[in-house]
Formats: structure tokens, sequence, C-alpha cells
């Protein structure tokens, strides 16, 4: 799971990054409208696919208000989600294939303004960026431990079918 310690960096390119982790999330929330409803164990919490969508939504939301209000010159709106400490009645939900269209629509939606947040910038503000907190480079492969989420939840196609 994500750790408060400084995300590690390379050479690729940080959109990429986020684009990447939303790629494998929406490969395997395609599968979950295949959810038998029981929520699944992932160390000492419990993840769902709505959960999932919740969390990786959230996280996106989070860090680019962050990124916004640090580039505007103030300090981020400090955040009070419960984050994945809690599962929600509309947590338990049946995962449909309309909760999917909504899902793919949501977090597409949020990585493109991401892209464009970060392709916006020069390298010396993903690397020297204002304010307290981590760089923007950081922030956007920060994003990729996101995918968490998603493997929390993991495949589920029934077995015969996963290759």
């Amino acid at each position: 799971m994500m750790t408060d310690e400084s995300p590690i960096t390379d050479d690729r390119d940080p959109a990429q990054v986020v684009t990447a982790m939303v790629d494998h999330f929406l490969r395997l929330a395609a599968t979950w409208t295949a959810w038998d409803g029981r929520p699944l164990q992932s160390g000492d919490r419990i993840y769902t696919p709505h959960k999932a969508v919740r969390r990786v939504s959230d996280h996106l939301l989070d860090h680019l208000s962050e990124l916004e209000a640090r580039l505007a010159g103030h300090e981020a709106i400090p955040d009070h989600w419960h984050a994945s400490m809690i599962t929600t009645p509309a947590d338990l939900a049946p995962f449909t294939e309309h909760d999917l269209d909504e899902a793919r629509s949501r977090i597409t939606r949020l990585a493109q303004l991401w892209v464009d947040r970060l392709n916006a910038l020069t390298p010396e503000q993903l690397d020297r960026s204002p304010g307290q907190g981590w760089t923007f480079r950081q922030l956007a492969f920060h994003m990729s431990g996101s995918s968490y989420y998603a493997d929390a939840v993991g495949d589920l196609r029934p077995a015969a079918t996963v290759r």
C-alpha cells in the first residue's frame, strides 16, 4: 500500500505514469461486474469494486487539488476523507455495467485533467514545485500507488476465462 515516504521517480513521463495506473485500474474494473457481493480482504481492510472506484477517484482528485492550489500560491484544502478505513453501504452495492460505465467516465476524465496539467508544466516546475510537499513529479509517481485499490479487488473473471 502507499506510504508517507517520498515517492521514487525515474525518467518516465509523469503523465504516462498516471495514465498507466488508470489503464491498469480500468482493465481490472472491467471484470468487476462478475463480483459476487462478498467484500474482499486485503491486509487489515476490506475492498469492493465501488470502494476501489471511490478511493482511486478521491486520490486523483485530492492530489490534483493540491497541485492546483500550490500553483495558485495557496495551501490546499486539507482532506477529510475516511479513505479505505471505512466501507460505506454504497461500497457494498452490486457493481453493474452502468457502474462500470460511470467509473470509466469519471476516472478517465480525472486522468485527462492530470495529463493536461502535467504536460503544461516545465521540467523545472515538475521538479522544483512551489509550496510545501512533494514535487509535482513525485505526486504523479505517488498516484501510481493507486493501483493498489484495483489489485485489492483483483481480476474477477471466472477462473476458466482468465488467461
